[in-house]
């Protein structure tokens, strides 16, 4: 895998959180089992690097959504208890 296939392009759609876990399994599995042939596991590494920041992209605003829905709900609950 290439520094271009593991860059997403502007037509090309990033991976969803639930494929992006299940590749970084994958490929701490054979890193795990020893099956990575040493020439290609700086390529798997840049891999799973951009796969943890795309899923911390996702926490990071997963919590920002909460947050704001966990606030207007609050605000809306004030103005009953009157």
């Amino acid at each position: 895998m290439s520094e271009k296939e593991s860059a997403v392009t502007a037509t090309e759609e990033a991976p969803s959180f639930r494929q992006s876990i299940d590749e970084l399994e994958s490929i701490l599995e054979r890193i795990e089992g020893e099956e990575i042939d040493i020439d290609r596991l700086g390529e798997e590494l840049r891999r799973a690097t951009y796969l943890l920041e795309l899923c911390r992209g996702k926490i990071r605003k997963a919590e920002v959504e909460v947050t704001q829905i966990v606030q207007s709900l609050e605000e809306s609950g004030e103005g009953d208890e009157e």
